[in-house]
């Protein structure tokens, strides 16, 4: 038995990459010499069929979009074989995701001559990819598309979504052309997600008295009354602007008005508007407000109210919501673990923070790298840098993530406890791992080596930062020199500005 590679011709035009097999094998007697040159630009005359479902799995497993196409092509110059709404759809989202639009106007204007049935979907989704490359008129070419290759007209949905990347985008005058043309030649008749849009985009620019008449119109209206959705953004308009109590207003008459229930959602941003406007003791009242009308706190009510207390420097209050959330059969997540542990790092309270840590490795809730640099900043903040140094170097082997700027937490403390052994031995750590000192951080390191006396430390470090583009300010290059030539070490001092310049060459200026 032998595998063809019936791709072989893509793959010849680069022999530096790995060859790739195709699923496409047929049975051929054995050549004993077989010439590798040989390149087969054709389907074998009896391949193994690709279904449509076949074709689906291996364009999703596909990264390289030339691939993509490759398979695209070929699965139809199958006998039988013709693309549905699946196999392009599936093709042209791989391809917007990788941004290779060229291909993406290719296979639509093929598109325009298939005759298999489309849905208006695949064009909701490359409106996203467009949106999110910045390419806003792009947006409403591929709305445009939906009439002439679906042969439908755009549903509200697919106008919703334009609408709405669009206004998300802050791309206010093409939105309102948008839809005035739309309302001209769709016959469109605006529903309760459309006016949501208008009211999310006046309240996102902080025009809430136009959000306000938008609701109004919305009640004159028997197809598009307001929603828990349109109240939620205005309230949350209100509270970002501080007008609290009108957030509280709009509250009571969408209850007591409009008989609609609030969810913990509606609830959180009244919680997280009075947390932010320092009112903390009102927003527990909407807590409690909330538990005895029926609707439960979830984890994300604790935990923003907690914050709340966490800003004020009231950690007992903190502690005593993050025991009443677990008392009420809720189970903590890491932004809560971490919110409690940030509030006591602040208060000093290392050892309990540490002590949440371990309770959160018990609990099988994982901190992430934001979580052990909380507990670094507070080690480092309270005199504790050592152990911030201990911690740092046994996560290392403990498999856990840290950034760059977990080391920088630890550098920066040592440096200002004028342990510059360490902080050297840091250093090297940091260059060997990829993460680069801040440039300030980095001349303070050798100026305060120089004024120690230790040139040839203060040489290491430069040479060791230069290979990553460190550009050291010119007072610093003169205190290295400086301190080499006083220790008669010429020699030393032009290897390390020849070491310098050639590290300059290759990477760029830290900052």
């Amino acid at each position: 038995m032998g595998k063809i590679r019936w791709f072989s011709t893509y793959f010849s035009k680069e022999p530096s990459m790995a060859p790739w097999i195709s699923p496409f094998h047929y049975t051929k007697t054995k050549s004993p010499n077989p010439d590798p040159s040989t390149t087969i630009t054709q389907i074998p005359k009896n391949p193994k069929f690709i279904s449509h479902e076949s074709a689906i799995r291996l364009i999703k497993r596909e990264k390289d979009p030339h691939r993509i196409l490759t398979i695209f092509k070929s699965v139809a110059n199958q006998k039988g074989f013709n693309h549905n709404h699946s196999t392009y759809a599936i093709t042209l989202h791989k391809l917007a995701r990788s941004k290779n639009f060229k291909e993406v106007d290719s296979i639509l204007h093929q598109m325009t001559y298939e005759t298999c049935k489309f849905h208006e979907s695949i064009f909701l989704d490359l409106m996203t990819h467009f949106s999110k490359s910045s390419l806003h008129k792009r947006v409403i070419e591929m709305f445009d598309k939906i009439q002439p290759i679906v042969r439908e007209k755009p549903s509200l949905k697919a106008v919703s979504t334009c609408l709405n990347l669009l206004v998300e985008s802050n791309q206010v005058d093409l939105a309102r052309n948008f839809l005035i043309v739309s309302k001209n030649t769709l016959d469109l008749h605006p529903n309760t997600c459309i006016f949501n849009i208008l009211v999310k985009h006046h309240c996102k620019n902080g025009n809430l008295e136009n959000a306000i008449e938008v609701m109004k119109e919305m009640k004159l209206s028997k197809v598009s009354y307001p929603n828990l959705i349109t109240y939620s953004t205005l309230m949350e308009g209100f509270c970002q602007n501080g007008r609290l109590e009108d957030a509280i207003d709009l509250f009571e008459k969408m209850v007591s008005e409009d008989r609609i229930t609030p969810d913990p959602l509606t609830y959180n941003i009244l919680i997280n508007g009075f947390c932010k406007g320092g009112k903390v003791d009102r927003a527990m009242k909407i807590v409690d407000f909330m538990t005895k009308n029926g609707c439960h706190p979830n984890v994300f009510n604790y935990s923003t109210l907690m914050n709340g207390f966490c800003k004020k420097g009231d950690l007992q209050e903190a502690k005593r919501v993050f025991i009443e959330m677990k008392r009420v059969g809720l189970r903590p997540d890491k932004i809560l673990y971490t919110t409690l542990i940030n509030c006591l790092c602040r208060s000093g309270e290392i050892d309990d923070a540490i002590r949440v840590l371990k309770e959160m490795e018990e609990n099988n809730c994982k901190g992430d790298v934001i979580t052990f640099n909380v507990i670094l900043v507070g080690l480092c903040r309270f005199n504790r840098s050592y152990e911030a140094f201990e911690m740092l170097e046994r996560l290392n082997y403990e498999g856990v993530y840290l950034d760059k700027s977990s080391y920088r937490i630890v550098l920066n403390s040592l440096i200002k406890l004028g342990d510059l052994e360490k902080a050297t031995g840091l250093v090297g750590v940091m260059a060997s791992r990829g993460f680069v000192p801040h440039f300030a951080t980095s001349n303070e390191l050798v100026v305060g080596l120089c004024d120690g006396g230790r040139g040839d430390g203060a040489a290491a470090v430069v040479e060791a930062l230069a290979v990553m583009g460190f550009n050291p300010e010119v007072r610093v290059w003169g205190r290295v020199v400086e301190v080499m030539c006083r220790g008669r070490r010429l020699l030393g001092t032009f290897e390390v500005l020849d070491g310098l310049i050639e590290g300059i060459k290759n990477g760029e200026k830290i900052r």
